[in-house]
């Protein structure tokens, strides 16, 4: 990482459209996790018919709300996003090892790229490690 690049200013529109995103994203992932640790009777089914044990689905919820704490924190921001894609990315395995509908895959491949487009847009520390360029120069 460079000096330049972690001082470089982040626009006001390009920082509240990741706090949108990741909002949306913690929004949605802290439900999950909820849902599953609070057994709710179809996402149990929904679960066991993926084939998931039902004894591991509280586990899996709160390894969810955990890494969705962590991915809100800024501090603790990149840690959550990697656990939370490797979340994304079993669930995306279930779907298609269980033949699952194409919606299913894209949507967990989708939430995915949102998890660090997210981050991108809000955190110059991502910026940094991964620069975007554009035909006017760095996007951001």
């Amino acid at each position: 990482m460079t000096g330049d690049s972690l001082q470089a200013p982040l626009s006001k529109a390009a920082v509240w459209a990741g706090r949108v995103i990741s909002g949306l994203i913690v929004t949605f992932m802290l439900f999950d996790g909820v849902i599953k640790v609070i057994k709710i009777e179809p996402v149990m089914k929904a679960c066991v018919e993926l084939g998931i044990p039902e004894y591991t689905i509280q586990g899996i919820g709160i390894v969810l709300i955990v890494s969705t704490i962590l991915y809100a924190i800024p501090q603790t921001a990149v840690l959550g996003a990697i656990l939370l894609t490797g979340y994304m990315g079993g669930a995306l395995q279930t779907h298609v090892r269980m033949g699952g509908p194409v919606f299913s895959v894209v949507f967990g491949a989708l939430f995915g790229v949102l998890i660090w487009l997210g981050l991108y847009l809000r955190d110059r520390r991502v910026r940094a490690l991964i620069p975007v360029r554009g035909a006017a120069g760095v996007i951001g």
